[in-house]
């Protein structure tokens, strides 16, 4: 006689592999610069045609939010990037988007539509989201001045709550 059932068993399986999975365990991004890695050098094509080098916004704190303009979460975490912007942008520290949407129409459609003035750029051949490790969207980094990435939050956030401003200043150990 069976104690324990099939689906019992099942979901205790499932638990054991998940309590032993690390987070290394899981698959990465092809090129992806994990936490304490340097950014590499990546160009940056901007929505109006303009093109600049990720290495020129060094020098300053960068906060880089990779998205897309189908993803719900995204969208909804937007307008409090645009509010940080708005508040400390270019004083503190930078804050850039990049598109990871296939259709650069619809990406541009939508900053429009939003009111969205902080820089973003279009990551035409996916180099960008392989090498930030864009496996989920949205993906918000905080990089420092030398271009090291310092930490890399998955999902939608509101990043002018008190506790976002609060985690972005000891991160980035700035005074907000």
């Amino acid at each position: 006689m069976d104690i324990i059932p099939a689906q019992m068993k099942a979901i205790l399986l499932i638990l054991f592999w998940l309590s032993c999975a690390s987070p290394a365990s899981f698959a990465k991004t092809p090129g992806e610069v994990e936490v304490g890695g340097y950014l590499r050098e990546a160009p940056l094509y901007g929505f109006a045609g303009d093109f600049r080098k990720l290495s020129e916004l060094r020098g300053k704190p960068l906060i880089v939010n990779v998205w897309a303009s189908w993803c719900g979460p995204c969208r909804r975490e937007m307008g409090s990037l645009e509010r940080l912007s708005r508040r400390y942008g270019g004083r503190q520290f930078n804050i850039i988007g990049v598109s990871t949407d296939d259709d650069g129409d619809a990406a541009a459609a939508f900053l429009g539509k939003s009111g969205i003035t902080f820089d973003n750029y279009l990551d035409r051949k996916l180099f960008l989201e392989n090498m930030l490790g864009a496996s989920t969207l949205p993906l918000t980094l905080l990089i420092d001045a030398r271009g090291r990435v310092l930490q890399k939050f998955y999902g939608s956030r509101e990043w002018d709550s008190p506790e976002s401003l609060a985690l972005i200043g000891r991160t980035l150990r700035i005074r907000m």
